[in-house]
């Protein structure tokens, strides 16, 4: 029971608290539209609330490596996993126009 307990904690703590942190930085994508800060603010987010399992530079770690994800999945299906969760990872840790932005972000990654 106690292992149980501790392993309970322990995860809890990994997708509560151990967010990956840095800022945002500019990969050159502007388009004279917004777009540089479109990705400089999904960046953000996935730093925030994704790397610490995937990775800051998404080559995984506790969950699967992001790295390649847009070339096996569109934004849509990217989003249906932030939004209900797969595997081992909970649905909802981010929602809305953050989880939207994150998964057009990573969609682009192939």
């Amino acid at each position: 029971m106690k292992k149980w307990l501790m392993a309970v904690v322990f995860g809890s703590i990994l997708v509560l608290g151990a967010c990956g942190g840095g800022g945002a930085s500019d990969n050159g994508n502007d388009t004279g539209d917004g777009a540089t800060e479109d990705v400089a603010a999904a960046e953000a987010i996935y730093k925030d609330s994704c790397a610490s399992c995937h990775g800051g530079d998404l080559s995984g770690g506790a969950g699967p490596s992001l790295e390649t994800v847009g070339a096996d999945m569109s934004a849509d299906e990217i989003l249906d996993v932030i939004e209900n969760g797969k595997g081992s990872m909970p649905p909802g840790l981010i929602s809305g126009d953050d989880a939207t932005a994150v998964a057009e972000w990573l969609a682009d990654h192939k």
